[in-house]
């Protein structure tokens, strides 16, 4: 038998066996049916929030699709490399293939498939992690502005005779929110400056305060350029813009001091706006909000700028 005979006998149970490697990869990686908590978290933080897994699990599930395609890849560079290389006793060009249509069409198709998959999910999340209660159990205004934060509790506190529906500080946010906050919110607010630590743990930054298991709806308003409310285990963060106010909601499941910050570069201390939030049982919460009233932190602070006309507009088209 020649060398070259001896050669692609050698290559046959190779390639034969490459193949079901591949396969066999592919569907480890894609048919188990395994929850987010059976997969590494890939530098997220562990979520301490009900809607938290939900983003988690999509970030997990890219990192998946992301390996299968990069396997796929680096299998059939391999396999070129090592099937299709030169021949030693050969020096001539070997059989060139062109404008084979079955080939451009898996190409072209696959990663449309590909694509669709993932904006099929990450609409779904989506959607679903922008849902806000008409009957939220908290309504906190979070503000914005150059170089801290301040946190407008409209709550019913019963320390003053005002109202949220009716303070000009909350002017600039949209009647269609403000319908979740009650007719008695007469409400409290805190507010920080960079200089600020939180007196448990000596985080830089105010201090915001949510109570476990209850959900909270928070108001996002900027009184000068774009930030954006980030708190890192929420793993949901949201831009905070001048004259368009957003809103989402989350529901503390784990209490403990966690760190936000602003994740929109807003200007020369940007670094600085950092802010913590610390989720305690409810009894806490409401103490906290009797602390703030005692203080004289009563009512509430300028929520921002009032709303564009083309964000009002949006508004009042919304279904």
């Amino acid at each position: 038998m020649s060398p070259n005979g001896s050669d692609r006998s050698s290559r046959r149970p190779m390639r034969r066996k490459l193949p079901q490697a591949l396969i066999a990869g592919l569907v480890l990686a894609t048919a188990t049916g395994c929850t987010y908590e059976d997969f590494p978290r890939l530098g997220m933080p562990s979520p301490a929030t009900e809607e938290a897994p939900r983003i988690l699990s999509l970030w997990q599930g890219s990192w998946a699709a992301a390996l299968v395609t990069g396997v796929l890849v680096w299998g059939l560079i391999l396999w070129a490399v090592i099937f299709y290389r030169r021949s030693r006793t050969k020096v001539e060009v070997p059989p060139q293939t062109r404008y084979n249509l079955p080939i451009e069409a898996l190409y072209t198709l696959v990663p449309l498939i590909v694509i669709s998959v993932l904006f099929y999910f990450t609409a779904r999340d989506q959607t679903e992690l922008l849902k806000t209660s008409e009957q939220p159990d908290h309504v906190i205004n979070v503000v914005g502005f150059q170089w801290s934060w301040g946190f407008n509790y409209l709550e019913p506190v019963g320390a003053s005779d005002g109202d949220a529906h009716s303070a000009e500080e909350l002017a600039a946010i949209p009647e269609s929110m403000m319908e979740v906050v009650p007719e008695n919110a007469d409400g409290v607010y805190d507010i920080g400056i960079p200089a600020d630590r939180d007196p448990e743990t000596g985080n830089p930054g105010p201090t915001l305060v949510l109570p476990e298991g209850e959900t909270v709806q928070f108001i996002l308003t900027s009184r000068d350029v774009i930030h954006s409310f980030w708190v890192v285990p929420f793993l949901m963060k949201q831009d905070v813009i001048p004259g368009h106010t957003n809103t989402f909601q989350v529901t503390p499941n784990k209490q403990g001091t966690f760190l936000g910050k602003c994740a929109e570069l807003c200007g020369v201390d940007h670094a600085r706006m950092l802010f913590n939030v610390r989720v305690v049982s409810p009894e806490e919460y409401r103490e906290h909000l009797q602390d703030l009233a005692d203080r004289g932190q009563t009512g509430y602070i300028p929520a921002g700028i009032p709303q564009t006309e083309a964000a009002t507009n949006a508004e009042t088209n919304r279904p």
